[in-house]
Order: C-alpha cells, then structure tokens, then sequence
C-alpha cells in the first residue's frame, strides 16, 4: 500500500501557494515533510494540515491559533480538538458578525454621502 507523496513544488501547485508560504509553514512547525538531502516530501499527513490551516487562514483565524489547534490533536486527541475548534469557531464567529456590521454601517455612510454629493452637482 503505497503512500502518496508531493514534492515541494507538487505541494506548491496542489494549493496554490507561493514557496515562501510553504517554507514559512514549515518554520512556524505547522508543517513538517520528510527530508531526503535537500528535497522535501509531503505525504497524507502533511497534506491534510495544509487543507486544515488553509481553512483556518479562510476563516480568519491566526496561525498561532491553528498551529496550537493543530498541536493539541497530537498531545490531547481527536475529542479535545474538536471542543476547542467549537469554542475557537463560537469567538471567530461573533467576530466575524461585528466586522460585517461595521461593513454594512460604513456602506450605509458611504452611499448616502455618495447620494447627497450627486444631488449637489444636479443642481
């Protein structure tokens, strides 16, 4: 049974990120291939934390956060990990819905200011 393994640039390609990216995952430890001289190869594992932090990035949760998050799985298991991501994506959340009221308010301004100069220069 053999594993699939991607070489830096596979890895690179498969999800559209930049080199500097992938070296900087794995300085920050979120990603550790296997080393062969100086080649780097990403097996299932390392494939399915890319997809995990590139979710977490989306979501808009700090690398720290996910680095912690994904770091528990190995100490504390699959149950505790799952309870903080609960607790993680609860506080994401309420953020998440005070940036977009901010957004709606600031739209709201912009279009009226918008609104009362085109009238101005109608008459």
């Amino acid at each position: 049974m053999g594993e699939t393994r991607l070489s830096f640039k596979e890895m690179c390609g498969r999800f559209d990120v930049t080199p500097r990216t992938l070296r900087y995952y794995e300085y920050i430890e979120l990603l550790s291939p296997e080393r062969e001289g100086r080649s780097r190869w990403y097996g299932p594992r390392e494939v399915a934390r890319m997809t995990l932090i590139l979710r977490g990035r989306k979501f808009g949760f700090q690398l720290e956060e996910i680095r912690q998050w994904l770091q528990m799985y190995e100490s504390d298991g699959t149950e505790a990990q799952m309870r903080t991501w609960v607790e993680m994506a609860d506080r994401q959340l309420l953020q998440l819905a005070e940036q977009r009221a901010q957004l709606e308010s600031a739209i709201e301004e912009l279009k009226a200011l918008r609104d009362l100069t085109q009238k101005q220069l109608g008459e």
